[in-house]
């Protein structure tokens, strides 16, 4: 729960830092020279790319956890059997191993979304960010029946 309200509290702090840098674009536009006119257009991109970017992003999250919801309500997640060190750290090994089982399953069902969600967990606590999200990316493809991307 911390994360979403986390996650939240990020957004919002965002949204109104969008809102101040597009009124200082628009001022800049207002203002009516050449110069604080193209100034005022590149600073009012800022803020267009970034509620983009904040809304697919979103999006993604949300998706990603209506997927772990069904999972959890199939029984279907996967179960955290990794081993840590006393601080808590995941043991690389220990991941590696993981990893390998989820790419083996991921291999025999390629078609199956549950085991591409499983492998971009295990992608995650290898702490590989890019291919957990594109697996992640790939499971949603498949449960909502969209083209997966190779």
């Amino acid at each position: 729960m911390s994360a979403k309200i986390t996650y939240a509290v990020t957004a919002a702090v965002l949204v109104v830092y969008f809102v101040l840098v597009g009124s200082r674009g628009v001022m800049l536009v207002q203002a009516g020279t050449p110069l604080t006119v193209t100034f005022g257009v590149a600073v009012l991109v800022l803020p267009v790319i970034g509620i983009w970017f904040l809304w697919k992003n979103t999006e993604f999250v949300r998706k990603a956890n209506r997927l772990a919801a069904e999972l959890d309500a199939e029984g279907g997640l996967p179960v955290d059997e990794l081993k840590r060190s006393p601080s808590g750290r995941i043991d690389r090994d220990s991941a590696d191993e993981v990893f390998a089982r989820r790419k083996a399953e991921t291999e025999d069902a390629p078609d199956d979304w549950r085991s591409w969600f499983r492998l971009a967990v295990a992608y995650h606590d290898a702490r590989d960010t890019p291919r957990a999200r594109k697996a992640m990316q790939h499971a949603i493809a498949l449960r909502e029946g969209r083209p997966v991307r190779a």
